[in-house]
């Protein structure tokens, strides 16, 4: 192949040096990105919980004349004291879950699978959220 005199441009072999290059930071940041976003879904769901042991609280004081939680996340929601998102049951990779009942309720968050989240959380009237059995710091 000719090349006139003056031209610029790169050889085929530094484009592979430069593909290979990247390839290799993103080998590197992918797994740290995936690990990040697991992180923030658990706290989105720990966050959730709280939202869910706040509401039950006012509708104890409010609607469940001081004896009786709210049955499931709809009647929470028909309150308007969580949001839609987390009343449909997903929210951040998570899928909460919810029952009342003899004045005590019990609430959990389940990942939807492993890539949104690895532990699961629970908590109930005492207002403990439990990640795999353990209280949550």
């Amino acid at each position: 192949m000719q090349t006139k005199k003056g031209q610029k441009g790169f050889s085929l072999i530094e484009l592979l040096i430069v593909v290979a290059i990247i390839g290799i930071i993103a080998a590197i940041a992918i797994p740290n990105l995936l690990s990040s976003r697991k992180a923030a879904n658990e706290s989105a769901a720990i966050g959730s919980l709280r939202t869910i042991n706040s509401a039950q609280a006012t509708y104890l004081s409010i609607k469940g004349n001081n004896t009786n939680y709210a049955a499931d996340l709809t009647a929470l929601e028909t309150e308007k004291l969580i949001d839609s998102a987390l009343a449909s049951k997903t929210k951040s990779g998570y899928k909460f879950d919810m029952t009342g009942k003899d004045g005590a309720y019990t609430a959990s968050a389940d990942p939807v699978s492993g890539s949104t989240g690895t532990r699961k959380f629970t908590t109930d009237e005492t207002g403990v959220i439990k990640g795999d059995g353990s209280p949550i710091q």
